[in-house]
Protein backbone atom coordinates (compact mmCIF):
# COMPACT_ATOMS: atom_id res chain seq x y z
CA UNK A 1 0.00 0.00 0.00
CA UNK A 2 1.75 3.03 -1.09
CA UNK A 3 0.17 6.73 -1.50
CA UNK A 4 -1.84 6.35 -4.06
CA UNK A 5 -4.02 4.23 -2.04
CA UNK A 6 -4.31 6.72 0.67
CA UNK A 7 -8.38 7.54 -0.25
CA UNK A 8 -9.28 3.77 -0.13
CA UNK A 9 -6.93 3.42 3.49
CA UNK A 10 -8.86 6.79 4.88
CA UNK A 11 -12.35 5.06 3.59
CA UNK A 12 -11.33 2.04 5.78
CA UNK A 13 -9.51 3.62 8.84
CA UNK A 14 -12.15 6.38 9.11
CA UNK A 15 -15.21 3.61 9.42
CA UNK A 16 -16.16 2.69 12.92
CA UNK A 17 -17.58 -0.61 11.74
CA UNK A 18 -14.61 -2.16 10.57
CA UNK A 19 -12.91 -1.69 13.67
CA UNK A 20 -15.89 -2.80 16.09
CA UNK A 21 -13.72 -6.03 17.32
CA UNK A 22 -10.36 -4.24 16.47
CA UNK A 23 -8.08 -3.18 18.48
CA UNK A 24 -7.57 0.07 16.38
CA UNK A 25 -9.08 3.40 16.62
CA UNK A 26 -10.65 4.52 13.60
CA UNK A 27 -8.96 7.15 12.79
CA UNK A 28 -10.48 10.14 11.11
CA UNK A 29 -8.26 12.32 9.76
CA UNK A 30 -6.86 12.10 6.49
CA UNK A 31 -3.02 13.16 7.49
CA UNK A 32 -3.20 10.62 9.92
CA UNK A 33 -3.64 8.06 7.45
CA UNK A 34 -1.10 9.49 5.28
CA UNK A 35 1.68 8.92 7.97
CA UNK A 36 0.40 5.42 8.87
CA UNK A 37 0.79 4.13 5.23
CA UNK A 38 4.59 5.73 5.96
CA UNK A 39 5.22 3.63 9.07
CA UNK A 40 3.76 0.04 6.97
CA UNK A 41 6.84 0.43 5.54
CA UNK A 42 8.97 1.43 8.10
CA UNK A 43 7.82 -1.47 10.32
CA UNK A 44 7.99 -3.93 7.08
CA UNK A 45 11.84 -3.02 7.23
CA UNK A 46 12.11 -3.47 10.88
CA UNK A 47 10.25 -6.80 10.10
CA UNK A 48 7.99 -6.21 13.72
CA UNK A 49 5.06 -6.28 11.36
CA UNK A 50 4.34 -6.75 7.29
CA UNK A 51 0.99 -5.49 5.84
CA UNK A 52 -0.55 -6.05 2.17
CA UNK A 53 -3.17 -4.59 0.80
CA UNK A 54 -6.03 -6.90 -0.16
CA UNK A 55 -7.34 -5.71 -3.84
CA UNK A 56 -10.48 -6.72 -6.08
CA UNK A 57 -9.25 -9.65 -8.43
CA UNK A 58 -10.34 -8.08 -11.18
CA UNK A 59 -9.41 -4.49 -9.92
CA UNK A 60 -6.14 -4.75 -8.95
CA UNK A 61 -5.45 -0.92 -8.04
CA UNK A 62 -9.09 -1.33 -5.98
CA UNK A 63 -7.90 -1.93 -2.30
CA UNK A 64 -10.87 -2.86 -0.14
CA UNK A 65 -8.71 -4.44 3.05
CA UNK A 66 -5.52 -5.22 4.34
CA UNK A 67 -4.23 -8.16 6.15
CA UNK A 68 -1.09 -8.79 8.54
CA UNK A 69 1.48 -10.40 10.43
CA UNK A 70 2.86 -9.26 13.47
CA UNK A 71 4.21 -10.53 16.45
CA UNK A 72 6.97 -12.89 14.88
CA UNK A 73 8.27 -15.58 17.73
CA UNK A 74 11.41 -16.90 15.76
CA UNK A 75 12.22 -19.28 18.85
CA UNK A 76 8.53 -20.96 18.17
CA UNK A 77 8.78 -19.95 14.61
CA UNK A 78 5.17 -18.44 14.95
CA UNK A 79 3.51 -15.34 13.73
CA UNK A 80 0.38 -13.71 14.91
CA UNK A 81 -2.63 -12.57 11.45
CA UNK A 82 -5.22 -10.10 11.56
CA UNK A 83 -7.26 -8.87 8.70
CA UNK A 84 -10.19 -6.37 8.05
CA UNK A 85 -12.18 -5.18 4.78
CA UNK A 86 -13.88 -2.16 4.10
CA UNK A 87 -17.30 -2.31 4.67
CA UNK A 88 -19.01 -2.25 1.61
CA UNK A 89 -16.94 -5.74 0.45
CA UNK A 90 -17.99 -7.77 3.80
CA UNK A 91 -19.40 -11.14 3.17
CA UNK A 92 -17.95 -11.57 -0.24
CA UNK A 93 -15.84 -14.14 0.76
CA UNK A 94 -12.90 -11.54 0.22
CA UNK A 95 -11.55 -12.16 3.85
CA UNK A 96 -11.68 -16.12 3.83
CA UNK A 97 -9.71 -16.11 0.45
CA UNK A 98 -6.69 -13.60 2.12
CA UNK A 99 -6.27 -15.52 4.83
CA UNK A 100 -6.43 -18.89 2.10
CA UNK A 101 -3.76 -16.78 0.54
CA UNK A 102 -1.56 -15.80 3.73
CA UNK A 103 -1.76 -19.02 5.35
CA UNK A 104 -0.22 -20.40 2.10
CA UNK A 105 2.62 -18.19 1.47
CA UNK A 106 3.47 -18.55 5.38
CA UNK A 107 3.11 -21.91 5.38
CA UNK A 108 5.35 -22.63 1.96
CA UNK A 109 7.47 -19.87 1.03
CA UNK A 110 8.55 -18.86 4.63
CA UNK A 111 8.43 -22.32 6.52
CA UNK A 112 6.20 -20.78 9.31
CA UNK A 113 5.12 -23.68 12.15
CA UNK A 114 2.63 -21.78 13.43
CA UNK A 115 -0.14 -19.20 12.71
CA UNK A 116 -2.49 -17.81 14.89
CA UNK A 117 -5.25 -15.16 15.31
CA UNK A 118 -6.84 -13.67 18.33
CA UNK A 119 -10.72 -13.20 18.05
CA UNK A 120 -13.17 -11.13 20.33
CA UNK A 121 -15.79 -13.38 21.38
CA UNK A 122 -18.07 -12.08 19.72
CA UNK A 123 -16.96 -11.45 16.29
CA UNK A 124 -18.49 -14.44 14.80
CA UNK A 125 -17.55 -13.55 11.49
CA UNK A 126 -14.13 -13.58 12.02
CA UNK A 127 -14.08 -17.29 13.36
CA UNK A 128 -16.20 -17.95 10.49
CA UNK A 129 -13.19 -17.06 8.26
CA UNK A 130 -10.72 -18.35 10.57
CA UNK A 131 -12.16 -21.79 10.51
CA UNK A 132 -13.23 -22.17 7.39
CA UNK A 133 -9.57 -21.85 6.76
CA UNK A 134 -8.44 -24.86 8.85
CA UNK A 135 -7.82 -22.93 12.27
CA UNK A 136 -8.48 -24.85 15.36
CA UNK A 137 -9.91 -22.62 18.43
CA UNK A 138 -8.05 -23.63 21.28
CA UNK A 139 -9.90 -21.81 23.77
CA UNK A 140 -10.96 -18.16 25.80
CA UNK A 141 -7.74 -15.91 27.52
CA UNK A 142 -9.47 -14.09 29.74
CA UNK A 143 -8.98 -10.67 30.21
CA UNK A 144 -6.18 -10.92 27.91
CA UNK A 145 -5.17 -7.75 26.55
CA UNK A 146 -5.60 -3.89 27.13
CA UNK A 147 -7.10 -3.07 22.59
CA UNK A 148 -7.34 0.74 22.56
CA UNK A 149 -10.81 2.03 22.71
CA UNK A 150 -11.90 -1.03 24.36
CA UNK A 151 -10.08 -1.40 27.57
CA UNK A 152 -9.37 -5.01 28.59
CA UNK A 153 -10.74 -7.41 26.79
CA UNK A 154 -11.34 -11.44 26.62
CA UNK A 155 -10.09 -13.22 23.37
CA UNK A 156 -10.66 -16.24 21.59
CA UNK A 157 -7.19 -18.13 20.58
CA UNK A 158 -7.10 -19.96 17.06
CA UNK A 159 -4.21 -21.45 14.98
CA UNK A 160 -3.16 -23.45 12.25
CA UNK A 161 0.26 -25.82 12.64
CA UNK A 162 1.88 -26.67 9.45
CA UNK A 163 1.20 -30.18 9.99
CA UNK A 164 -2.40 -29.19 10.02
CA UNK A 165 -1.99 -27.27 6.45
CA UNK A 166 0.11 -29.79 4.76
CA UNK A 167 -2.82 -32.93 5.68
CA UNK A 168 -5.14 -31.18 3.84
Amino acid sequence: MEEPHLQEVFMIYDNKNVFEYCGIIPKHNIHTVRKMIGHFERDFHKKSRIKWGIFVKNESNKLVGIIECMDFNKKVNMVSIGYFLAEAYWGKGIASESVRTVIKFLFEEVSINRIQAEVMPANEISKKVLLKNGFTKEGLIRQATLWSGKGIVDLEMYSILSEDYMEN
